[in-house]
């Protein structure tokens, strides 16, 4: 079948799909609590599950206790001091149990910041793998997906965000970034929907 959405066709074996922070911090019982989340989650399932071998998972690791981190993450974490881990039941930094299924195949890649790409262990995974697009899901839309998705488009990866398997907590600005994608970045990035990217990649 055709591309439709994916302008620059079909994906392959050089194709890996980055899930971002899936996980039960973001769930309906989790403190940062993302209501979209569980209505992505069956998309983000069934893509994970056809490719479990080219799945890459990130977990957003929050700081052992209030105050810590370097600069502003310090006052980030004296703000949100309920979200630290001395604070929390570890267990909510957990991959979400719909998708923590496909590990292994799949990988989990921790990050502390809302890049992935910060202290470059995500360039390490992907050394020698041969993938240069990449499939972006996950959440926030507006916050760690964003930080997935520049450091992408700086690597020069083909970088395809999948609109109905990413979500925010706040609708306006996930709609924005949704604009922002289709037009200032339409060179670099392809936003389509998931059955564009379950019918097309091979």
């Amino acid at each position: 079948m055709a591309a439709r959405g994916l302008v620059h066709g079909p994906l392959g074996e050089t194709c890996l799909h980055l899930c971002v922070d899936m996980q039960r911090l973001f769930a309906p019982e989790g403190p940062w609590a993302v209501p979209w989340a569980e209505k992505v989650l069956p998309a983000i399932e069934e893509l994970a599950g056809k490719h479990p071998h080219q799945t890459v998972f990130t977990r957003f690791i929050p700081a052992e206790k209030p105050g810590d981190g370097t600069g502003m993450w310090a006052h980030y974490y004296r703000r949100w001091a309920d979200v630290t881990l001395a604070n929390i039941d570890r267990r909510l930094v957990d991959i979400m149990p719909q998708l923590a299924r496909f590990v292994p195949p799949a990988t989990v890649l921790d990050k502390w910041v809302y890049s992935p790409w910060t202290g470059g262990r995500l360039d390490a995974a992907l050394a020698g793998r041969h993938v240069d697009t990449l499939v972006i899901t996950g959440v926030e839309t507006d916050v760690c997906v964003l930080a997935t998705l520049l450091g992408a488009i700086d690597r020069g990866f083909r970088a395809i965000v999948v609109t109905d398997a990413v979500c925010s907590s706040a609708d306006q600005t996930h709609n924005a970034l949704m604009e922002l994608y289709r037009s200032r970045f339409s060179e670099q990035v392809e936003a389509v929907a998931m059955q564009d990217v379950l019918e097309n990649w091979h």
